[in-house]
């Protein structure tokens, strides 16, 4: 009887690992600005979602729990199309933990403003790969990708580009939708070009340098700080190659959006040549951020 129990234990802890979901993936839904609404919607919006983008399977890969993609999706509507029709924005982050250490990076940290989706209330949430014409669950489901993608090409190189490729294939499903950000007109930092640039071979140096940044990089030092601190340094010479092709690149805001304070922080504790090296390619890649960048300069003169 109990050598029964046993395998039966085995079986179900088993089917639970194998068949666990890729993401942890906390989602916030926000409808206070529009108070003719009935603020359960959005609660029960949320539950929804957060059941979409955790209980889906997305990869064919298992994961264990501490394996999952911890992440967050915080939408803020602001304007009621219709009954069951939304605008607003929704803000995209992800991480990952950084190799034999108790610190966490940002992989990717987005803002789209380009929202819109219809939700009618306890009706079940269906995503079609191949054809769908729900905005709501398109745009979730292409945000799923992306993460994957990013954090799949920070373990090797170009590892992610089965999930890219999926994202890419729900914005040519989505040209016809009457929702904004699928289409290359409308803007050059939409979802369109999002998946795009990543994609497109002639900025194939922005993947390589996402994965010697975290793999090279950031992951190797726990154990050898100058190494891996020259490798994230590396990195950023990729990110100068891009830049150097064009210079408005959608994926590169997106880059300096989610890294620009934790390359403060890398670089703060540098030598002066490469402080000297690492601030010439930052304030010119990324001159917005100029004055935040001073601060690795001004933490040398505290050394």
């Amino acid at each position: 009887m109990r050598y029964r129990i046993v395998i039966l234990l085995f079986f179900v802890c088993w089917g639970l690992t194998a068949y666990a979901q890729e993401l942890r993936c906390n989602v916030s839904v926000s409808g206070t600005a529009l108070t003719r609404v009935n603020q359960n919607l959005f609660r029960n919006m949320q539950a929804d979602l957060q059941e979409f983008m955790n209980n889906r399977k997305w990869t064919n890969n298992v994961f264990s729990y501490n394996e999952k993609i911890r992440c967050s999706i915080v939408i803020r509507f602001t304007e009621q199309v219709s009954s069951d029709q939304f605008k607003g924005s929704i803000q995209v982050s992800s991480s990952r933990p950084v190799y034999n250490s108790s610190f966490t990076t940002s992989i990717l940290n987005i803002k789209d403003e380009d929202f819109k989706c219809k939700y009618v209330e306890f009706q079940p949430l269906e995503f079609d790969e191949m054809s769908n014409s729900d905005n709501l669950t398109n745009v979730m489901a292409f945000y799923a990708y992306m993460i994957l993608g990013f954090d799949y090409d920070t373990f090797s190189p170009e590892g992610g580009t089965t999930y890219f490729e999926k994202a890419q294939a729900i914005v040519n499903n989505s040209q016809n939708l009457d929702a904004t950000g699928w289409h290359a007109y409308e803007s050059e930092q939409n979802r369109y070009w999002l998946v795009e640039n990543v994609l497109n071979k002639s900025y194939s140096a922005f993947r390589s340098a996402v994965y010697k940044y975290h793999r090279k990089g950031l992951d190797m030092m726990s154990e050898r700080v100058e190494s891996g601190r020259a490798n994230v340094a590396d990195a950023l010479r990729d990110i100068q190659k891009v830049y150097k092709r064009k210079t408005s690149t959608y994926i590169l805001q997106v880059f300096f959006d989610t890294k620009s304070n934790e390359l403060v922080n890398i670089f703060s504790q540098s030598y002066a040549d490469e402080r000297t090296r690492v601030l010439a390619i930052l304030n010119e890649v990324d001159p917005s951020n100029a004055g935040k960048y001073e601060k690795i300069s001004e933490s040398a003169d505290d050394m």
